[in-house]
């Protein structure tokens, strides 16, 4: 057996040769793969299309599989006034609904995703698959969009701020990049 030079085995860790595996199998995914959602600890996972397909009927499961359906909300679900109630910190938060009923808030910013501590009870939430689908509610800038959209699309959004937010206004980089981000949406999104 022959040892593989130093600069082969350095070789496999170099930027731009990191080839994602499926966290179930180990099999080596495209680009665009599908996700689950580990549910007691609310993580994303990523999978191959054999494996996530053994998820798409929950039941007991330790995961639930994540769908790819992006829905447009014409009539937003929230007037101004409850938007307003709401005391989100700024105009961009996705909302959760657990398998138990529980209604989870977050908004995306530049430290990460926070959870809204706020009672949330009297929230109206359209019909949603629960853990795996959010509302996800952009009125920043004179926006008013709302979608249905699946969980994993809420963290693509919090890390593209993650990692475009430059000080206290986020910059042109990171608002072009939330901007480009929802008009994809609006793209993809059925009606």
């Amino acid at each position: 057996m022959t040892n593989a030079p130093p600069l082969a085995t350095l070789r496999r860790y170099r930027p731009g040769q990191r080839v994602e595996r499926c966290e179930l199998c180990g099999a080596s995914l495209s680009s665009e793969h599908p996700h689950l959602l580990e549910l007691s600890a609310r993580r994303i996972v990523c999978a191959c299309q054999p494996c996530s397909i053994l998820f798409d009927h929950r039941g007991e499961a330790r995961f639930a599989r994540i769908g790819r359906t992006v829905r447009y909300l014409a009539a937003p679900p929230f007037s101004d006034a409850e938007w307003e109630s709401l005391h989100i910190p700024i105009g961009l938060a996705f909302f959760v609904r657990s398998a138990d009923s529980r209604i989870m808030a977050f908004y995306p910013g530049p430290a990460g995703c926070t959870e809204s501590l706020l009672p949330l009870e009297s929230v109206s939430l359209p019909e949603m698959e629960p853990d795996v689908e959010a509302l996800l509610v952009n009125r920043v800038h004179g926006a008013c969009d709302h979608f249905i959209v699946p969980i994993d699309r809420c963290y693509h959004l919090v890390g593209l701020i993650r990692m475009h937010w430059h000080g206290l206004g986020g910059g042109e980089e990171a608002w072009q990049n939330i901007d480009e981000f929802f008009s994809a949406l609006r793209e993809s999104a059925s009606a």
